[in-house]
């Protein structure tokens, strides 16, 4: 087992900025956190898996893993690495299309549900969907396509994909607005750049913000995204928590609320990739603004608010991993703020699509490359 042993001084843990887009220009970055020193340890618990995508904690301390090319894999705790799992669906995979987040249903106990977001269909035709079946402990059984956004499109990027169940029993679902379709995250009448919320089989609950509005799909929960492929729910809090990449710079951190629409692309603090304006409004009246965000972009991909033991200096804080930053950062919050900010884990050089929390109170990190990892932080 590989291993990286690091003590890191808080004044050194990284830079520590909040970013463009969480407040008006000439902000002050925030002071730097007074804590001691911080001591970890970064573990290989497994590698050579294809875009590893997401990870999931079963009952027995084993891990079910996404592949991006469309495979789910059983990872033990000592690093074994099963044969892919049968019964997954038929995935579209090309460049960002492919298997996407993995979640337990919360009666899995009981139920042995499993949940799985993918592109569905092929390079002319594609969308994000939402599969259910039963995990037996070697195979899929019993999977259903349970929901599909609308419309179909014919582009390989921005399809979101991330899971969280909420506590009344249904979930939500982020959706991409398809790259090249940004200004249909305006529009209730499709689910481009949307986050939306399902009952456990697929249907539109009847409380939906947009249920008795005329045209308006009923699943929508919030919208005026780009693409968010991290979200997370503070279960003390009751607070959902979601980011999103941003085109060049304009990466944001959002507090999701019912109904509330976000801006995209209208509202952004990021330009386009040829260089030009997308819009001349970072802000505008009628948009919930992010509670931050960062420009130049990081890349944001996976979060968790941390409740663990294993780190109780961290508990409550959120941790964001970074594609193209290739790091993770720490958010402390106050209240609905982000009062500092860390960088961590610099050292591994490594595009992070995903972070996790296991049952024994440590970080989990998904490296994403051909040859990705699964990594396990604990304390020195």
């Amino acid at each position: 087992m590989k291993r990286w042993t690091v003590a890191i001084p808080a004044a050194a843990a990284g830079a520590l900025s909040l970013g463009a887009c969480g407040g008006e220009a000439g902000d002050a970055a925030p002071a730097a956190p007074s804590e001691p020193s911080l001591a970890y340890r970064i573990e290989t618990v497994a590698e050579g898996l294809e875009h590893p995508w997401s990870i999931a904690f079963l009952p027995s301390g084993d891990m079910l893993v996404t592949e991006r090319p469309g495979r789910l894999r059983v990872v033990t705790p000592e690093g074994r690495v099963s044969d892919p799992v049968p019964g997954v669906p038929e995935v579209y995979n090309e460049s960002q299309a492919g298997l996407f987040d993995i979640v337990l249903a919360p009666d899995y106990g009981e139920t042995g549900e499993i949940y799985l977001a993918y592109a569905a269909g092929d390079a002319d035709a594609n969308a994000t969907a939402v599969w259910r079946a039963r995990f037996d402990g070697e195979r899929l059984e019993a999977g259903e396509q349970i929901f599909l956004a609308e419309p179909f499109k014919d582009t390989n990027a921005h399809f979101g994909g991330r899971i969280v169940f909420l506590p009344d029993g249904t979930f939500l679902l982020t959706i991409g607005e398809g790259f090249e379709y940004r200004e249909q995250a305006q529009v209730l009448t499709n689910h481009l750049g949307t986050t939306v919320r399902l009952n456990r089989d697929g249907s539109a609950p009847a409380d939906n913000p947009f249920v008795d509005t005329e045209g308006a799909l009923p699943e929508i929960f919030s919208y005026g995204h780009r693409n968010a492929q991290g979200m997370a729910h503070d279960a003390e809090t009751g607070r959902v928590w979601q980011h999103e990449h941003g085109p060049q710079g304009g990466d944001e951190f959002n507090l999701i609320e019912p109904g509330a629409n976000y801006g995209w692309p209208i509202a952004t603090a990021g330009i386009d990739y040829s260089g030009a304006r997308i819009s001349p409004f970072e802000s505008h009246e009628g948009f919930t603004a992010p509670v931050t965000g960062w420009t130049p972009s990081i890349a944001p991909s996976g979060l968790i608010v941390y409740r663990g033991a294993l780190f109780p200096d961290w508990q409550g804080d959120l941790f964001v991993g970074a594609l193209s930053d290739k790091e993770v950062h720490r958010l402390e919050l106050d209240g609905g703020e982000v009062a500092q900010e860390e960088i961590l884990f610099t050292e591994l050089g490594a595009r992070i699509r995903d972070v996790a929390e296991g049952p024994d109170g440590a970080i989990y990190l998904l490296t994403d490359a051909a040859n990705g990892m699964v990594l396990r932080v604990v304390p020195e």
